[in-house]
C-alpha cells in the first residue's frame, strides 16, 4: 500500500516498518494510525512475512506520542471513540500472529510507549526513553497502556510509572522487564533480526499457535490456560508441519516446514 507517514521495507522473510514523521517526532495522528491498521493487515494476510520490526525514523524518536492538537480537541464520546479506535490498532499489531519487535530508538512516550507494549518483543537503543505521562496532561493512557504495562512490570511499577508520568531509562526498562535487550543504536535493528532468525527455522503454525497461547492465557486462570494450551497443542499435533518436524527429528536432518 501507499503509505504518507510510514516506510516499509523487506529483507527476506522481515519486514521493517517505520514511523516518517521526524518532524514531529514520528507522532502518531489519525492518518498514521489508520495506516499502521493497513499494513498490519497486509502483514498478516502475506505468508512470506515472518517477523515485522517496527521503529521510527531518525535518531531522536521511537513514537514521542500521539498528536495533543486531535485529543484536545476530543469530547468525552469523542475521546472514547478515540481510545477504541487505537486499541483496535494496536490489538490488531499484538495478535497477527508473527513476531513483532519493536525497536526502540529514542523516545517512547505516550502512544509511542502504548506502540512497543503491543509488540511482541522490545529492544531497546541505550538512548530510548520510555513513559506514559498522559497524567501531566490530565488524562490516562487510552491505547492500552494501563493494562499492558501492568502485565509487563507488574501492578505496582505499572503504578508509579503510569500515575507519576516520569519517564523510565533502557537501564531501567530492561531491570524491571519493560524490554528484552538493550544494544548500542548502530545495533538496534541487527539485535532485532538475530531474535528473529532462530524463530524463521521453526515451524511457522507453531510459532503463532505459541504466541496465541501465550497472549490469551494471560486473561485466564492457569487451568483455563492449560486447557487453552492443550486444545492449541492438539491442532497443531494434526498439522503437516508436526509431521514432518517429528520425522525430521528421527530421521536425524533438518525439518522442511511448509506453514501447513
Amino acid at each position: 500500500m501507499e503509505a504518507k507517514h510510514l516506510v516499509v521495507d523487506r529483507t527476506g522473510r522481515t519486514a521493517v516498518v517505520r514511523i516518517n514523521r521526524p518532524k514531529v517526532l514520528n507522532a502518531l495522528n489519525k492518518e498514521t494510525m489508520n495506516e499502521l491498521r493497513e499494513v498490519f493487515l497486509e502483514m498478516r494476510r502475506d505468508s512470506s512475512v515472518g517477523g515485522v520490526i517496527v521503529t521510527g525514523e531518525g535518531d531522536r524518536a521511537f513514537v514521542a506520542g500521539a498528536d495533543i492538537n486531535e485529543i484536545a480537541a476530543l469530547d468525552a464520546e469523542g475521546a472514547r471513540a478515540f481510545s477504541l479506535s487505537g486499541q483496535h490498532v494496536f490489538g490488531l499489531i499484538e495478535k497477527i500472529g508473527k513476531p513483532v519487535i519493536a525497536a526502540v530508538n529514542g523516545f517512547a512516550l505516550g502512544g509511542g510507549c502504548e506502540l512497543a507494549l503491543a509488540c511482541t518483543m522490545r529492544v531497546a537503543s541505550e538512548k530510548a526513553v520510555f513513559g506514559l505521562p498522559e497524567v501531566t496532561l490530565g488524562v490516562i493512557p487510552g491505547y492500552g497502556g494501563t493494562q499492558r504495562l501492568a502485565r509487563l512490570v507488574g501492578k505496582g511499577i505499572a503504578s508509579e510509572i503510569v500515575t507519576t508520568g516520569r519517564k523510565v531509562l533502557a537501564d531501567e526498562a530492561l531491570r524491571i522487564g519493560l524490554v528484552n535487550r538493550v544494544v548500542p543504536p548502530e545495533k538496534l535493528i541487527e539485535a532485532c533480526e538475530e531474535i528473529l532468525e532462530p524463530i524463521y527455522k521453526v515451524g511457522p503454525i507453531a510459532v503463532r499457535f505459541a504466541l496465541e497461547a501465550i497472549h490469551h492465557g494471560l486473561d485466564m486462570t492457569l487451568e483455563e490456560g492449560s486447557a487453552y494450551e492443550a486444545a492449541l497443542f492438539g491442532l497443531v499435533c494434526g498439522t503437516e508441519d508436526a509431521e514432518e518436524g517429528c520425522r525430521a527429528f528421527l530421521e536425524k536432518r533438518k525439518a522442511e516446514f511448509r506453514g501447513k
